[in-house]
């Protein structure tokens, strides 16, 4: 298992290193990026926005990698946007205030929901406004008993982003979605799983454990059937029958000419467990 954040030693006159807001860590062929600003709930400032662009790139270019878990650290998955920050830069009239949705925001979701592999969000605590919408475009969410989803947008007279407006209806309908935006609380661990919000509620202490064998599941699995699936999946949302059906092919052709479904026909013709190797 390797942490791309751990330290390095240093001579003792020297400042110690400041932890990076986002650790990435690597166990077999499952990467975890952690939120890692547990004492500002994973709050997202800039230098925690582009170290999660940074560290997804990265994760969703590795081949290595055949799922990626993202969760938090200590009592909150993400908060959404760090406001201590907002105030100042809203103080300042500063533009990188707004070029942050465009700069930062998109690319995250679009990393989370496009990249060719597997996402499993595991929501150790609170995920509310951006942090929230991060959960959502991931393929599976795990969640704690004890935490909640708040889309907060509206609670600071803001519209909403992140994809929360096409997240949202998709998950739970336009009417529930518009209450959820329009009159924002913090709904609960099982309300969310009514709703369709998360894909399934574990006790805090199995939490671990039950991420851990999905994600090793699907780092076993097919890993371009998977991408394909998920991508035909979003192509298909926004697009008429025709089109998807022109998509859809297109992604059976490239999976269809993969080592993983020779493998697959193999094993089925000699009765045997396919093994995959993700490509």
């Amino acid at each position: 298992m390797t942490e791309q954040t751990a330290s390095t030693s240093r001579p003792s006159d020297e400042p110690a290193e400041e932890p990076s807001p986002v650790a990435v860590v690597r166990e077999g062929a499952v990467a975890t990026v952690r939120f890692n600003r547990p004492e500002a709930m994973n709050a997202l400032d800039i230098a925690t926005k582009e170290a999660l662009l940074a560290a997804l790139t990265d994760v969703a270019e590795d081949p290595s990698v055949r799922c990626v878990v993202l969760t938090g650290s200590g009592r909150a998955f993400c908060v959404g946007q760090d406001l201590r920050e907002h105030v100042g830069l809203l103080q300042r009239d500063d533009p990188s205030l707004w070029e942050t949705v465009p700069r930062h925001y998109n690319p995250v979701v679009e990393l989370i929901a496009t990249m060719n592999k597997p996402v499993v969000a595991a929501l150790n605590g609170v995920a509310a406004g951006a942090g929230a919408a991060f959960a959502m475009a991931a393929d599976f969410r795990v969640m704690v008993d004890t935490a909640g989803i708040n889309l907060a947008f509206a609670g600071i007279a803001l519209s909403c982003d992140s994809g929360s407006s096409w997240w949202l209806p998709r998950l739970v309908g336009p009417a529930k979605a518009k209450e959820l935006l329009l009159l924002p609380r913090t709904v609960a661990a099982a309300e969310c799983l009514d709703l369709g919000l998360v894909t399934t509620v574990v006790a805090a202490d199995e939490l671990a454990a039950t991420v851990r064998e999905l994600a090793t599941t699907l780092a076993d699995g097919p890993t371009l059937a998977y991408g394909s699936i998920r991508r035909a999946v979003a192509f298909s949302s926004g697009h008429d029958l025709s089109a998807s059906l022109a998509q859809e092919a297109e992604y059976m052709a490239l999976t269809g000419a993969s080592e993983d479904h020779h493998a697959a026909v193999a094993a089925f013709l000699a009765k045997e467990r396919p093994e995959f190797n993700g490509r």
